[in-house]
């Protein structure tokens, strides 16, 4: 179960970056992704914030000694830094897609690059 909440806090935190930063724009965040937008990156801590205690209390997952609050925030926070990683990867490659599987979405690993980083540091912290 603590695997599919933190899967769930870095799918929400790519849904609340999009639905807040197509909404709301402003300024860019960085060069790396030129798409990325200081609303996007509130919104994506919002999101993941309000739904992901929504799932922790409905599904009473004990698996913390520290806030819940400040969990998911550090992971919604790693799984956009895992992205913007992935980003500049990209960048330097010159590459636009990693895979073909999802045109125009920039491939599979770009759909789990939040989650390649997230995973790790999220079960570090339940583990310390």
């Amino acid at each position: 179960m603590t695997l599919i909440f933190l899967i769930l806090i870095c799918i929400l935190t790519d849904i609340g970056g999009f639905i807040f930063g197509k909404l709301i724009g402003g300024k860019k965040l960085t060069k790396i992704s030129p798409n990325k937008t200081y609303s996007g990156m509130l919104g994506a801590i919002i999101f993941s914030l309000l739904f992901g205690y929504l799932f922790y209390y409905q599904v009473n997952i004990l698996i913390l000694d520290i806030n819940i609050f400040i969990f998911i925030i550090i992971i919604s926070l790693i799984s956009q830094l895992g992205d913007l990683m992935v980003s500049f990867l990209k960048r330097k490659a010159k590459m636009k897609d990693t895979g073909s599987i999802l045109p125009g979405h920039g491939g599979i690993l770009d759909r789990i690059d939040g989650i390649l980083l997230a995973i790790p540091v999220g079960i570090f912290l339940i583990s310390f």
